[in-house]
């Protein structure tokens, strides 16, 4: 008794025991994780604009409504092309001595999950438009508009990054909006996140649950091979919007565009596929079929969809017509 009467001799050995105990509990299971979970091969550091935008990120609170990790469930495959595993995290650091935040990986989900954002969103133009009201291009969003992001210049300076905002949307404010750097760097760390392509020797986990059906169409009749009308959601309707109108002076439309509803095939396929950039009055599209990897069978489903949607009436095309001009496009490349 005397033991536990005597407080030094007590509390002494309390400590000791909770020492030990944080060193094997803890400690050292930390480092072993640490160790045996090293970064992926082809992971990029994030470059100084995106640290920043990184801290803006969580600055303005954009964590509590979208998280950074694709669960191993099917319902999660539209935000990755696999479930997300530990190295997806190993090189992320803390913040400073004093904040961690080094994973973001969130447990709310009321907008989408941007683990793989830069890939299924890469433009910099939507995505400035987006801060700037994301109601211009996503008329039901419920995330809030950033303006402080943004200026208002009636004389442009050398390297000022315009938006092309709506009239409707500019509230009576005259002139051209301008992206401050914050809006830039805000931007460059959205577009730093990608899933990191898994080494050739690795297996890449496949997600739980998958369901077996063919897809069903709007018009509930089942198809084999790709959904030409998913396909257009999730990765071209952000831009050209669900009507196929686009946005004025900023996406253009392709309900009536001479490139869908034309016969030059290569053209169409090499925009899907790499993207274009010769129209001053429209921001540059990113190469989205070659950063997603679409397919042949893909490709020929999104071009069916826009040639059959918004009142065209362009001729269907196969899977083997748009894999003859892959080819020769590759040869090219």
């Amino acid at each position: 008794m005397e033991f536990f009467n005597n407080h030094t001799k007590l509390f002494t050995t309390a400590f000791l025991f909770f020492a030990i105990l944080t060193l094997f509990v803890v400690i050292i299971p930390a480092i072993s994780n640490q160790q045996r979970n090293a970064e992926l091969p082809n992971a990029v550091p994030l470059s100084e604009d995106a640290r920043k935008g990184k801290e803006l990120f969580i600055a303005n609170g954009c964590v509590a409504c979208h998280t950074q990790q694709v669960r191993n469930v099917d319902m999660d495959s539209r935000w990755g092309s696999r479930p997300g595993i530990a190295a997806d995290y190993a090189g992320m650091k803390r913040m400073d001595i004093w904040r961690n935040t080094a994973t973001l990986a969130g447990t709310e989900r009321t907008g989408p999950d941007l683990t793989d954002v830069g890939n299924r969103q890469p433009s910099l133009d939507w995505n400035l438009v987006h801060l700037y009201n994301p109601r211009i291009v996503v008329k039901e969003s419920i995330m809030p508009a950033y303006p402080w992001l943004f200026e208002y210049k009636t004389v442009l300076s050398k390297g000022d990054v315009t938006v092309t905002v709506p009239e409707a949307f500019l509230n009576g404010k005259g002139g051209k909006v301008v992206a401050k750097k914050e809006a830039l760097q805000l931007v460059a760390y959205l577009q730093s996140l990608k899933q990191v392509e898994l080494p050739g020797e690795s297996r890449t986990p496949q997600f739980l649950y998958k369901r077996e059906a063919d897809a069903a169409d709007s018009s509930g009749e089942t198809t084999a091979g790709a959904d030409g009308a998913l396909l257009y959601a999730n990765n071209c309707q952000a831009c050209h919007q669900a009507d196929g109108k686009g946005l004025p002076g900023a996406f253009p439309p392709l309900a009536g565009s001479p490139v869908v509803t034309g016969d030059d095939l290569s053209l169409y396929v090499d925009i899907i596929m790499n993207g274009y950039d010769a129209r001053p009055e429209y921001g540059a599209m990113p190469g989205v079929g070659t950063m997603m990897g679409f397919s042949a069978g893909e490709v020929a489903a999104i071009i069916n969809h826009e040639r059959t949607s918004w009142g065209n009436g362009g001729k269907q095309v196969t899977t083997e017509e748009v894999q003859e001009i892959l080819t020769l496009l590759e040869t090219a490349n």
